[in-house]
């Protein structure tokens, strides 16, 4: 991901954002009282609801960022097809998705941003978000910056970035033990 932002002593004057965002604040209210009534369907359809609305908000603040607040793509146009198909500029990846494994990431961007004393959004232990129905990542704005997967990771790669982390070793391997190309 690095790749998608400036050097800072390179001249360019580049960003790098971090966003969370949730829809769930009040769903285990409405969750209990679907329980109460024993209907299964409804939660299903408000836990289902809570995380679509979170996609869409996280994806309305990318758009704002993109058109808005650091306005490089102001003048934007693109069908919900088009935005579906990510045809705009600019990324927003998360801890734990392909392209950002690591979801100790989360601690910096928490302590970064004052994530819980300014959202009340949670990390549990497994570093998961409380409420459920929440979204966090980056933005890169960059028109090369796109998608992709990394690779397994070999054990001289972990070393590299256990240190530049400051990570303990062990530590790394079992945050990243399902990108390991082998067995600790």
């Amino acid at each position: 991901l690095s790749d998608f932002i400036a050097p800072a002593d390179s001249g360019v004057k580049d960003y790098l954002g971090m966003f969370v965002c949730s829809s769930g604040f009040g769903l285990e209210d409405v969750i209990e009282e679907c329980r109460g009534n024993h209907d299964d369907y409804g939660i299903i359809m408000a836990e289902a609801l809570a995380d679509r609305l979170a996609e869409a908000i996280a994806e309305v603040l990318h758009q704002r960022v993109r058109k808005e607040d650091w306005g490089y793509a102001s003048g934007e146009s693109l069908s919900l097809n088009d935005l579906l198909k990510v045809k705009y500029d600019g990324i927003r990846p998360a801890p734990g998705y392909p392209s950002q494994p690591d979801h100790t990431e989360k601690l910096a961007m928490w302590d970064i941003m004052e994530v819980e004393a300014k959202t009340n959004v949670q990390l549990t232990e497994s570093l998961a978000m409380l409420p459920a129905a929440s979204v966090s990542g980056l933005y890169f704005g960059g028109k090369n910056s796109q998608y992709f997967s990394v690779g397994k990771i070999c054990k001289d790669q972990l070393q590299d970035y256990a240190q530049r982390k400051k990570m303990d070793l062990k530590e790394c391997e079992k945050w990243l033990s399902h990108s390991l190309n082998y067995e600790p």
